[in-house]
């Protein structure tokens, strides 16, 4: 009979394992090295594989040289936002002081801290991305902080991590490889359907590499199976062995340790036994071991089932229903019988152990223990986040105290950036039902909860609430607008329009109201078809254009205006009066700001955007500006911040700073394109960018651009800033493909005539189909280019104007088209459209001859980064002079 040998346990080696803990031990090298590079390494195979004891390994290589933390998901806290996270980094701000680590957020710290629960939130709702910013931030600087001895995180059981840590983890993993910081990970080869299983698929694509485990070889099983019995271990014996556990490491381990504590002969008379130890090692056999052990210990096991991870004694045994003392003793018995490791807190031996043990627990059983656990928790003073995930799992009971709890959770999980893990609770809160009079009320909180991650569900949750009595004055205008933001978001311009429109119908005269009907008239202007335009815009004039400004309402009005105005290029000195009068001292007033959630962003973007197109750019730049700020500081990272950087590229742009602008340009498009795919502010970007790099003269990358974000027809209902169809006909213009531009051009033109808007600048296609025609139709042509002069010198700015009488030198004698380009130079030199002027320049510079302007437009040009311009001008300017040279009129 072989003798127990407990230290037997602890001397199991890792088999079969090599490439594994090789591709483990470079990665440690490589972050250690003289440059240190960081990375993402990923092991994945079925329970019990051995994924557990992998990390443990890289633990121990890393010990010596690196900081190792570590964190575990589990399946009954994947409901707590953060958790992964927060274990990850407490241990290592646990050694710092308030002074440090707040050092090491720096400004995020207000934005990222609550979602490690270092701070209390100061802002109800911030945005997710801007959290998980933040949280890449803090993690940056504290792997430089580590460089000596270099971080590495590792992630247990990844499938059972909550969301918001698995959604950090991706956007972590981006930036690993120049980070001084490695990040192990294990999870199932099957990960869960849902978000998790995608978000674990985005991780793999970003790994450095990935391993699939297998099972233990029929000799690596005999290997383990002497390195543990001793070479008694004849082969029939270790055959067995392996035909029982089919090679799975966690199996194999424990069917050796019972037969350790069966003191049972490790030879062929005794195989007949291993089938039955073997069922004791896992699902109802390790139930029944447990139930062995007695009462005492099963309910203490239980509670720690139910807890989940970081499982505190005193909690596990006050829902045990034990003293400390008993809990003591339990936990003892438990440790004994390998299910648990640790005292406080308690641990389980294996993954695979908590989960049948929670599994054996009786539904009703089950269910009443979290009710009791929601309870514990409560009452130790965890908050109602804390109580939540417990009370997500208890049957509904018309229990208004579970509501109120449930509701107050959604408020924490918001104010720390989980909109998610809100949605959860006010769903769950929904079920249980909320008395009548409070129903339409958490309808309007779960719309709201969901409108960063969910616009259709926001849209069905918004208008069951307004269906409902229980929303009264400032709410229901709230819910109003939210909804119509939804819809819009969701491409659904019209039904956005609509549903203010009807509330304020209803709605008596104030404040209110007229916030409905600002709302209407917005969603009205950016439609990309509109009914009857012009009876639109009358109405609005009618309202708008004899308001001082006097209050938040006024100034609302006047942006709409000063915006609709500039469309339809009506005079730009006007329009900049409206501008002005919607600001206060030429910012957005208080309660209106970039970051206000009641009159929205769009606001002040309007009147940026109106000044951008009067000849205004440093203003706009100004008020852009300002929004990046604002949005930095307040951690919208999402659509804010992506729309904000293309408001500075569009300003850039109209200034002629071409590469600033792409700059911007292409940071917004990358903003906006960790959103997904398709958010409205995507199509801004695109459309800008592909402007600028024509401008450029980049036209295979204005291509790529247009390709990769699929920007052409069928457009959007939403307009494109600044025009999409204008700037898809300039870039097929600029490929030589004619005929196509034309049909594109020809649209825009029949929509913008429609609506009576004649901006030029915002939309050239008049300009433009004129250049097209030319050839072919060069009376049509000038028709065009004649019409475009006439709406240009209405609008009266000087970009206008240069730009049409550049057009209209087209069709004119040369001597009277050099009268019209040295116009349009004095026009364009007197603009902020310091591009527009290098090309008129051009070509004012080659109808003289004049080898001097043709040298100015070269350096124009260069100044401007317009690339193919300046090269152009510059060949030109080689050319042989002619006799006459004589500056602009």
């Amino acid at each position: 009979m072989l003798p127990s040998r407990p230290e037997h346990r602890l001397a199991v080696r890792l088999l079969e394992r090599e490439p594994e803990l090789a591709a483990a031990a470079r990665a440690v090298e490589s972050l250690c090295g003289p440059v240190a590079s960081g990375g993402l390494l990923i092991y994945r195979g079925e329970a019990g594989i051995g994924k557990t004891a992998l990390l443990a390994a890289v633990r121990r290589l890393g010990r010596d040289r690196c900081t190792v933390r570590g964190a575990r998901g589990g399946e009954t806290v994947t409901s707590v936002p953060f958790h992964v996270v927060r274990q990850l980094m407490r241990p290592a701000l646990a050694a710092l002081g308030d002074d440090q680590a707040g050092r090491l957020f720096g400004d995020w710290y207000d934005i990222a801290a609550p979602a490690l629960g270092l701070a209390a939130p100061t802002r109800p709702a911030p945005d997710p991305q801007g959290v998980r910013d933040g949280l890449d931030r803090f993690a940056a600087r504290l792997a430089e902080r580590h460089r000596a001895r270099p971080l590495v995180l590792l992630v247990d059981d990844a499938h059972g991590a909550d969301t918001e840590s698995l959604t950090w983890l991706v956007s972590l993993a981006v930036s690993l490889p120049s980070l001084p910081l490695l990040v192990v990970l294990t999870h199932r080869s099957d990960p869960p359907p849902g978000p998790a299983g995608t978000l674990l698929g985005r991780l793999a694509d970003a790994a450095r590499l990935r391993f699939t485990l297998r099972p233990f070889s029929p000799g690596a099983t005999a290997a383990l199976t002497r390195a543990t019995l001793g070479d008694r271990a004849d082969d029939p014996f270790c055959r067995e062995v392996w035909a029982v556990t089919g090679g799975n490491p966690y199996e194999t381990v424990e069917l050796l340790a019972k037969v350790q504590d069966r003191r049972l002969d490790p030879v062929e008379r005794s195989v007949g036994r291993l089938r039955d130890l073997g069922a004791s090692a896992r699902g109802s056999g390790l139930v029944t071991r447990l139930e062995r052990l007695g009462t005492g210990p099963t309910r203490l096991a239980r509670a720690a089932a139910v807890l989940g991870t970081d499982i505190s004694r005193g909690l596990a045994a006050s829902l045990a229903g034990m003293t400390p003392a008993e809990a003591a003793d339990c936990t003892e018995r438990l440790q004994e019988a390998r299910i648990v490791t640790g005292s406080d807190p308690l641990e389980f031996v294996h993954p695979l152990i908590a989960s049948a043990i929670y599994r054996s627990i009786p539904p009703a059983t089950r269910t009443a223990m979290h009710g009791r656990a929601a309870r514990a928790v409560a009452h130790a003073g965890l908050g109602a986040a804390a109580a939540s995930r417990h009370l997500l799992e208890i049957h509904p009971d018309d229990d208004e105290d579970v509501v109120a709890q449930l509701r107050a959770a959604a408020r924490e999980h918001l104010a720390v950036g989980a909109p998610e893990a809100a949605r959860r609770c006010l769903e769950r809160a929904l079920q249980e039902p909320p008395p009548p009079h409070l129903y339409a009320q958490v309808l309007y909180e779960l719309g709201c909860a969901s409108l960063l991650t969910s616009p259709a569900a926001t849209v069905r949750h918004l208008r069951s609430a307004l269906a409902l009595p229980g929303l009264d004055g400032e709410l229901r205008t709230d819910a109003t607008c939210r909804l119509a933001q939804a819809l819009a978001h969701d491409d659904q311009l019209g039904e956005a329009a609509h549903a203010v429109a009807a509330e304020a119908a209803r709605t008596p005269a104030g404040t209110a109201r007229t916030r409905l009907r600002a709302a209407h008239f917005m969603y009205e202007a950016f439609r990309a078809t509109e009914d009857d335009g012009p009876a639109r815009s009358r109405r609005l004039a009618e309202l708008a254009d004899h308001l001082p400004g006097a209050d938040n309402a006024e100034r609302a009005l006047l942006s709409l205006r000063a915006f609709d105005a500039m469309l339809r290029g009506e005079d730009a000195e006007h329009v900049v009066d409206l501008c002005d009068r919607a600001l206060v001292d030429g910012r957005p007033a208080r309660g209106m700001s970039w970051t206000d959630t009641a009159w929205g962003f769009e606001t002040p973007a309007v009147v940026g955007v109106a000044y951008a197109f009067t000849d205004r750019p440093d203003r706009a730049l100004a008020l852009f500006e300002e929004a990046v700020r604002a949005y930095e500081i307040s951690g919208w990272s999402g659509t804010h911040l992506a729309f904000a950087h293309t408001l500075l590229g569009l300003a850039h742009r109209r200034r002629g700073a071409l590469v600033l602008a792409e700059s911007f340009l292409r940071e917004g498009l990358r903003l906006a394109g960790r959103l997904g795919s398709g958010p409205p502010v995507q199509w801004d970007a695109a459309c800008l960018l592909i402007d600028t790099l024509l401008a450029r003269g980049h036209v295979a990358e204005a291509r790529a651009v247009a390709d990769r974000h699929r920007f052409g027809p069928p457009w959007p209902n939403a307009m494109v800033m600044p025009d999409g169809p204008c700037v898809h006909g300039r870039l097929l213009l600029a490929e030589g493909r004619t005929g196509e531009a034309v049909f594109e051009l020809e649209a825009a033109g029949r929509a913008f005539e429609a609506r009576a808007r004649h901006n030029g600048v915002w939309a050239p296609w008049a300009c433009d189909l004129a250049r097209a025609l030319c050839p072919e139709d060069p009376h049509r042509a000038a028709r065009l280019a004649g019409r475009a002069r006439v709406q240009a010198e209405r609008f009266g700015t000087d970009t206008a104007i240069g730009e049409a009488l550049r057009c209209a030198a087209l069709f004119a004698r040369p001597d009277e088209a050099v009268a019209l380009l040295a116009q349009a130079v004095r026009h364009l030199e007197a603009s902020p459209s310091a591009y527009e002027h290098a090309r008129a320049r051009h070509e004012y510079g080659l109808a003289l001859g004049s080898p001097a302007e043709l040298a100015r437009a070269a350096a124009l040009a260069t100044t401007c980064g317009a690339d193919a311009l300046a090269a152009r001008a510059r060949s030109d300017h080689a050319r042989p002079p002619r006799d006459t040279d004589p500056a602009p009129e």
